[in-house]
């Protein structure tokens, strides 16, 4: 009898507790202590403490999802500006960049008896120059217009793919006598375009980033549950440890200009195209030996989606 007054005053009241607490841990809650905060002694006491720190668990984490939204609305309007402002700049000097360096040629073929050496010195410096901003502004079009110009996701091969890749970088193949091997390549859901300059960005790269021995490129695939993880190889010269966060950062060169052509923009767009595919991209790299970079795209048949550009956005684009 003693054991059951026991069991019914404290050892219930305990084990209903409990379980409040297991239901609260997994997420729920709503749950609350009902009968016990009636009761005036330690039983009762530590259920209503029990009730008030759930009610103040609730409270805080309605104060955070509300700053966590204010927080995502505030970086998306701040992306958003961003891209709007790369967009309208790069697109709106286009035409007088074009304009300055029509005129210097004009300038050369028109007095280029009357000019000396020096005079024709600076104008090849401003035609460099003018032409190393027109390929910086049709980069920064290209990394603003991967989530504005995007198309949706259909059935993409692979194989097909590469091929494009292999035929646009024909001649930068031949040159450097690159190989590009291939190994069983999937259908993948994706935007075509996308994947053909994603491809083509590190193929490019990896045949430009060469050492002394022949470029070799390798592409193989695996699959990994709804995706398949692609990794383009190389025998390069290779990247640092400490630079391999910072390639993907736009803008960032890691040689000199006379070293290696490029704007710094390209593997920032390869980043953008396989985060807008839904996947993230990585580097395993060995100075001197090559490097492998990894990302990953949805399987053909996993229903994947693009991401819907902002609205004011793509109007702005589109314009």
């Amino acid at each position: 009898l003693v054991f059951m007054m026991i069991q019914r005053s404290m050892l219930k009241p305990i084990q209903h507790l409990a379980e409040i607490a297991t239901k609260i841990s997994e997420g729920d809650l709503s749950r609350r202590v009902t009968e016990e905060p009636s009761r005036t002694d330690e039983i009762g006491e530590l259920a209503r403490d029990f009730n008030r720190m759930t009610q103040a668990l609730v409270e805080a984490n309605t104060d955070l999802e509300a700053k966590v939204r204010e927080r995502t609305a505030e970086l998306e309007r701040s992306n958003s500006e961003l891209a709007q402002f790369a967009y309208i700049a790069s697109h709106d000097l286009r035409e007088p960049l074009r304009m300055v360096t029509c005129y210097v040629q004009m300038l050369e073929r028109r007095y280029k008896d009357q000019l000396d050496e020096d005079a024709h010195k600076f104008i090849g410096y401003a035609v460099d120059g003018s032409a190393r901003m027109r390929g910086l502004i049709d980069d920064l079009l290209a990394f603003s217009r991967v989530g504005t110009k995007g198309k949706e996701f259909v059935e993409v091969d692979l194989e097909e793919t590469l091929d494009a890749v292999k035929m646009n970088l024909k001649m930068a193949i031949e040159e450097a006598d690159a190989e590009v091997v291939c190994g069983d390549l999937p259908k993948v859901m994706g935007d075509t375009t996308q994947l053909v300059q994603l491809c083509q960005n590190l193929i490019a790269n990896a045949i430009k980033f060469r050492g002394d021995r022949t470029p070799r490129v390798e592409v193989r695939a695996e699959k990994r549950g709804e995706r398949w993880e692609v990794a383009i190889s190389d025998n390069g010269i290779g990247i640092e440890e400490s630079h391999r966060e910072r390639i993907f950062l736009i803008f960032q060169r890691l040689h000199q200009r006379g070293e290696y052509e490029g704007t710094g923009i390209g593997l920032a767009v390869c980043k953008k195209i396989v985060e807008r595919h839904g996947g993230q991209i990585e580097v395993e790299s060995k100075p001197g030996e090559g490097s492998t970079f990894r990302f990953s795209l949805p399987a053909a048949g996993s229903g994947a989606q693009a991401t819907e550009p902002d609205a004011a956005l793509a109007a702005v684009a589109a314009g």
